[in-house]
C-alpha cells in the first residue's frame, strides 16, 4: 500500500495535514530531520507528528522516514523547481480502489439528480463553469453560480444536485450557498482540499482532495486545480458510461 493513499490522507486532521504538506514541499530535507525537528518546522508537537506517522501505517517517526525515501525513490524523476511533487502525490493518493469507489458513489448520486448546479467563486467559480460545461458535454445538462449574491430559490432546488467548489471550504459566500441549497431541500455535494472543513460538514456528501494550499502576498490563492479537473472530468466520464 502506497505510503500517501486517499484513505490516510483523508483521515488526517488539520495538525497533522501542516505535518503532510511540510514534508511534501521540503521532502529532501525532511528525510534527514528529527521528530522534533519536522514538529518544529511544521509548528506542530512531536505527539501530533506521531500521529500522523501512525494513520500513515507507520509503528513510529523511524519507520516513516524509511517509507517515505523509498516513496520518494519510486516517484519518477523530474525537473527540479516545476513544483510537481504535489500533483504526483496527489495521483498517487487516488490511485486506488477506495477513491474509485467514492467517485462511484458520487456519480450514482449525480445520476439521480435531475439537474446539477455547480457553484465557486474566484477560482473555484472557473472550475464550476468548466465543470457545468463538461457535464453537459456527456449528456447532463447543467449550469454554474459564480456570483456570490445570486439567488437561490424553490424552483432552482428543486430536484437539483449542487455540487460546491472550494479550495478551504471556509469562504463565506460558498457556505452560504450550501445553506441556502439545503434549507431548500436540495442535495450538496461539496469537493474540497479539507475535509475537515465547514462545507465538507454541511455537505451531504464530499469528495476531498489533498495538496498544499499556496498563496502570494497572504491573501492570493494559486493552488493548483489540475486535482479539481482531474475529479470533474473522471465523474464526467463515469456519469457518461452510466448514461450511455
Amino acid at each position: 500500500m502506497t505510503l500517501f493513499n486517499h484513505a490516510a490522507i483523508a483521515g488526517l486532521n488539520n495538525l497533522e495535514l501542516l505535518v503532510y504538506n511540510y514534508a511534501i514541499k521540503n521532502h529532501d530535507a525532511v528525510m534527514y530531520m528529527t521528530i522534533r525537528e519536522l514538529a518544529e518546522a511544521a509548528g506542530v508537537s512531536t505527539t501530533t507528528v506521531l500521529r500522523f506517522c501512525r494513520k500513515l501505517g507507520c509503528d513510529g517517526y523511524s519507520e516513516f522516514r524509511v517509507r517515505f525515501k523509498l516513496y520518494l525513490s519510486q516517484a519518477e524523476p523530474l525537473p527540479a523547481n516545476f513544483g510537481t511533487g504535489e500533483i504526483i502525490s496527489f495521483f498517487n493518493s487516488v490511485n486506488n480502489p477506495e477513491f474509485d469507489t467514492l467517485l462511484n458513489q458520487a456519480v450514482d448520486i449525480i445520476c439521480h439528480s435531475e439537474r446539477i448546479i455547480f457553484v465557486g467563486a474566484s477560482t473555484s467559480g472557473s472550475m464550476a463553469k468548466y465543470g457545468a460545461r463538461f457535464f453537459s458535454n456527456m449528456g447532463k445538462f447543467s449550469n454554474h453560480i459564480d456570483d456570490p449574491y445570486f439567488p437561490v430559490n424553490n424552483d432552482m432546488a428543486k430536484n437539483a444536485l449542487a455540487i460546491v467548489l472550494s479550495v478551504s471550504g471556509e469562504t463565506p459566500e460558498i457556505l452560504r450557498f450550501a445553506s441556502q441549497f439545503s434549507l431548500h431541500h436540495c442535495k450538496v455535494m461539496s469537493i474540497t482540499s479539507n475535509d475537515n472543513s465547514s462545507l465538507a460538514r454541511m455537505a451531504d456528501f464530499n469528495i476531498s482532495w489533498h495538496i498544499p494550499q499556496m498563496r502570494i502576498s497572504g491573501n492570493h490563492d494559486i493552488t493548483s486545480q489540475l486535482p479539481v479537473v482531474y475529479i470533474l472530468e473522471t465523474l464526467g466520464r463515469k456519469l457518461a458510461r452510466k448514461l450511455a
